[in-house]
């Protein structure tokens, strides 16, 4: 009798993600310009590779009810903490991310539809691989897709921001031929680079090398904390920008660093506010 209602549970359970991920797949969208149709076309594609590539129907399940959802018109976000089983510092990790993603949310719906899915979407593959813990390869590709995407859409939500004051920031290098070339960013509280901002600089210098001779490297935080400790945090985000660059052989002697604290915030917030767009460092060049 047991093992007869076990076997029907498991019908009941398979047939029910068999039907929200065979809705999905009758759904086509010849074009993708919108929030929800990026980020169906995210969900679909994530449910596809699940169920017939992984057979994982749980995963399965979750992307095709999130893509219907989207479908629909409602505003997605990634599945909070409390709905995975991980490990202390995964969670603190995936916290991280999530809290970030959503300071961001609202403006990016905005500014950058696409990489908001993008970031969505992966922030759920990468916590959805973080639980499962055995595919390390999918763990890393996850994570750095939700990392790319938020570092552009850092870029974009404070491109043109009326509070940013450019000149201000350089005032200090007394030549107007000086400019922004390089953003690099960077968790609360943390000056310690992710693989992401890694291989970003590493390009970065490889394509500029021979071309610049002096570089400065200005840290930068938010506003939560005193003055004081954000002026140290800033310079620390700065030097570890700076060991970068010499691991990848640019001379001490070719770099400048400064930090700045909680001056000149890339998206203007009252204090003690965390905002990842202003936990930055910035790439400042002259040839």
């Amino acid at each position: 009798m047991a093992t007869k209602l076990t076997y029907s549970v498991l019908l009941i359970f398979l047939f029910n993600c068999s039907a929200s991920f065979e809705e999905v797949k009758k759904i086509t969208n010849s074009q993708t310009k919108s929030f929800n149709e990026y980020l169906f076309a995210e969900y679909k594609e994530k449910a596809i590779f699940e169920a017939e590539k992984m057979h994982d129907w749980n995963s399965a399940k979750l992307y095709s009810e999130k893509a219907l959802l989207a479908n629909k018109g409602w505003k997605v976000f990634p599945q909070k903490l409390e709905y995975w089983k991980l490990q202390k510092n995964s969670k603190n990790e995936i916290k991280i991310a999530y809290d970030n993603l959503i300071a961001i949310y609202e403006d990016s719906l905005k500014k950058d539809p696409y990489n908001l899915a993008k970031a969505v979407s992966s922030l759920d593959c990468w916590s959805e691989q973080q639980e499962e813990k055995w595919q390390s390869w999918d763990i890393k590709e996850c994570k750095e897709d939700f990392l790319n995407s938020m570092h552009i859409l850092y870029s974009k939500i404070t491109k043109n921001v009326d509070n940013i004051d450019n000149n201000k920031t350089l005032v200090f290098t007394k030549n107007k031929n000086k400019k922004i070339t390089q953003i690099i960013y960077f968790d609360f509280d943390e000056a310690i680079l992710s693989d992401v901002s890694i291989k970003t600089i590493k390009k970065y210098i490889e394509k500029n090398k021979y071309q610049i001779k002096k570089y400065t490297i200005l840290g930068y935080t938010d506003t939560k904390g005193t003055k004081e400790y954000n002026l140290k945090l800033s310079l620390r985000r700065a030097n570890a920008v700076r060991k970068i660059f010499t691991k990848y052989g640019i001379e001490n002697s070719q770099i400048r660093i400064l930090g700045k604290g909680e001056d000149f915030l890339a998206i203007k917030t009252d204090d003690e506010v965390k905002h990842p767009a202003n936990r930055r460092a910035e790439i400042i060049t002259s040839n």
